[in-house]
């Protein structure tokens, strides 16, 4: 067990390989394995049964929950959820008598988003920021910024507020329109595919 801040908690039965960076506050529950050259940020929650590969960089204030395997080349930038058994890959034509190391490809969640429980994320692509994954989702390419993605393969379904609520944006190629978060009051400016919060 390496040397932590001791502000992080982490449950006997869990695996902590030295050396690797787990921020203040952060907690670390039953069964987990955390390998050597991992980073994780201060006030994460990390669930039951979750792996954590050489590697991989996870934000602040990030929840995983249960049976949940962050492979090598994953990164998650700050207030990132990955709902429970939700699946990342890291190789993109995978063979048991095949070594594909040296092919890993990057994975990268932005700031804020959240992947539903059971969804899969295949290697290679960005999830932008606060794009919302719907439950067993499977996404097979780039997911734009505040994107409602469902289905398998997943498709834009909509648009989502910072706040997790939906938005009344079209998710079709409609070249310009606006929208207020009902729960917030947030504003919201479309353009094409690209959204961006209004700042007053």
């Amino acid at each position: 067990m390496p040397d932590l801040h001791p502000e992080v908690f982490i449950h006997e039965s869990s695996y902590v390989d030295d050396p690797c960076s787990i921020g203040a506050g952060t907690k670390i529950w039953h069964f987990c394995h955390i390998m050597k050259n991992s980073f994780i940020g201060e006030h994460c929650n990390i669930g039951q049964n979750v792996f954590v590969a050489s590697g991989v960089r996870i934000g602040t204030n990030v929840k995983i929950q249960n049976n949940v395997s962050i492979y090598t080349g994953v990164i998650l930038e700050d207030d990132v959820f990955c709902g429970p058994s939700m699946v990342f890959t890291n190789v993109v034509n995978p063979r048991s008598a095949v070594i594909r190391k040296d092919e890993y490809k990057e994975t990268l969640a932005k700031r804020g988003a959240s992947i539903g429980a059971n969804a899969t994320i295949v290697c290679g692509h960005t999830i932008g920021k606060y794009a919302f994954i719907g439950a067993g989702a499977v996404i097979t390419k780039d997911v734009p910024d505040y994107a409602l993605m469902v289905g398998n393969p997943a498709r834009l379904s909509g648009w989502m507020c910072e706040c997790g609520i939906k938005l009344n944006l079209a998710a079709t190629l409609q070249l310009e329109a606006e929208a207020t978060c009902n729960a917030c009051n947030r504003q919201y400016h479309k353009q094409g595919f690209v959204v961006k919060e209004k700042f007053q």
